[in-house]
């Protein structure tokens, strides 16, 4: 095909993809299931017709998406709600993929009849998941989980992502080279995953310095420079063998919890990055397989995905967590949201690269193994969660019509306070509240209207402020709602 006629084919399928996504928001299907349906669909067995048999541009392209995925992944995470959950995500992604890919890898060697070392390759292949999928459908049917879960499950599932892909090239190295052994890889392991921490934090470091220094004449070019500085930390790092992914996600996750110039535009325009090279990488590896080949590996990939969710997955996860204060419900859920993504099927084009002998046996369980995963779990976490009771509303964050970029030498912030109905505060005007000096109340919200306010505007309860203030007048002003409303309660007490 020429280039005009691949970039027809390629816009096409993305505009069919963005589009079709409107739909599993009714059908309650994550949308990984349907990027991959219209990929298979596309394809050469499929209605499209387009023959695509080139691993190799599959694995490039797939390696770049994950790039910038996992680098959202961390970029877009709420640090100070992680932070407490760091122990418990840090022995998830990595003791727990561990203990899954080696009950999945020897339940696979003696199922396909495979050595073990292949087994567990595939153990491998599996052993990281994709919870981002599964919340994207939570928030389709405005359902959440309840406490820590849902960050820990963001944190584990953005950060296990290095441990799989490390395991898989370590795996695929003894295969096909005979001076390797598993214990090889323990050293092997430490200086990976090391010189990936380390790259990581320099470059967040380095990355926030250049932000806030370089003063670039034209906003569009900010997204550019931080495009620029995550392929250089992944290319840095796994040039000096280093995990380059969790380089990436470390230097997203660091450069969450600072503040930089236009970050909010920032977290937008890769937000949209992530979408697009989800829907890019989808689409080629739904290309990718040949449904027939699938067929015959139906029987042996079912026992596989029920070995991986009902027993792999669940010993991982209630192992890794028994140093940690959680409920059995709690343990319970963490298992079943081991939803497995396209990560899986990226890794899964290593082994044909290589040339290994059972490497298209591999790449078919595992497409079929994903589709598994998407179908029976995904599909059913909302009625999971409503069963162990740990679901929750979606805590719907209301848009303002005004925002606030961070700028280096102001050290204010925007942010929202709801006025307790019961407070003082409410049928009082602004001008009588004793709001601080340095505090500016710039915008209410009441119900669907919003008011700009003045100093006679009278505050009514329910009501949302929206203030610009540095940290100590913020906590000054809202110290005043919550001590007006503990007087009144006094008052109340004594009469």
């Amino acid at each position: 095909m020429t280039i005009d006629i691949i970039i027809l084919w390629v816009s096409i399928l993305t505009l069919v993809g963005v589009l079709a996504s409107k739909l599993t928001d009714r059908v309650a299907l994550p949308a990984l299931l349907l990027f991959l349906v219209i990929g298979m669909l596309a394809g050469s067995e499929g209605i499209g017709g387009i023959y695509f048999d080139d691993y190799g541009v599959a694995k490039s392209l797939g390696t770049l998406a994950l790039i910038f995925i996992i680098f959202f992944g961390g970029f877009d995470t709420a640090w100070k709600s992680v932070k407490p959950l760091f122990l418990p995500a840090l022995c998830l992604s990595t003791v727990g993929v561990v203990i899954t890919a080696f009950v999945v890898g020897l339940s696979a060697a003696l199922i396909l009849k495979m050595s073990l070392i292949e087994g567990l390759l595939l153990g491998s292949i599996v052993s990281s998941t994709d919870a981002a999928a599964v919340f994207n459908l939570m928030r389709s049917k405005k359902v959440s989980l309840k406490g820590h879960l849902r960050p820990l499950l963001e944190l584990e599932s953005g950060s296990n992502d290095p441990m799989a892909v490390f395991l898989t090239i370590g795996f695929l190295g003894i295969l096909t080279s005979s001076g390797q052994s598993i214990v090889s890889l323990i050293p092997s392991f430490v200086s990976s995953m090391g010189v990936g921490l380390i790259m990581g934090y320099l470059m967040a470091r380095l990355s926030v310095f250049i932000l806030n220094r370089i003063r670039l004449e034209y906003e569009g070019l900010y997204p550019v420079l931080i495009m620029g500085l995550v392929l250089i930390t992944y290319a840095i790092t796994t040039l000096v063998n280093g995990s380059g992914f969790l380089a990436v996600y470390l230097l997203g996750l660091l450069m969450s919890r600072e503040d930089f110039v236009h970050k909010r535009s920032l977290v937008r325009f890769y937000e949209g990055v992530a979408w697009l090279m989800q829907i890019l990488m989808f689409l080629a590896l739904g290309m990718l397989v040949f449904p027939s080949q699938i067929v015959p590996v139906i029987g042996s990939g079912l026992l596989i995905a029920g070995i991986l969710m009902f027993i792999a997955r669940p010993i991982g996860v209630f192992l890794c967590l028994l140093p940690f204060k959680f409920k059995l419900p709690h343990k319970v859920m963490i298992s079943w949201v081991g939803l497995r993504g396209a990560v899986p099927i990226v890794l899964a084009t290593f082994p044909l690269l290589a040339g290994i002998p059972q490497a298209h046996t591999i790449f078919n369980i595992v497409f079929f193994v994903v589709l598994t995963s998407v179908l029976i779990q995904g599909t059913s976490i909302p009625a999971v969660s409503r069963l162990l009771r740990v679901d929750t509303p979606l805590d719907m964050k209301k848009k303002y019509p005004i925002e606030f970029e961070y700028t280096e030498g102001i050290e204010a912030s925007l942010t929202d306070m709801i006025v307790p109905y019961e407070s003082e505060a409410a049928g009082q005007a602004i001008a009588s509240l004793g709001v601080p000096a340095r505090a500016l109340i710039v915008l209410v919200s009441r119900g669907e209207k919003f008011i700009v306010p003045n100093g006679s505007t009278v505050i009514e309860g329910g009501d949302v402020l929206l203030v610009l203030a540095h940290e100590r007048d913020r906590k000054a002003l809202q110290a005043i709602l919550q001590k007006q409303k503990a007087k009144k309660q006094e008052s109340g007490k004594n009469e």
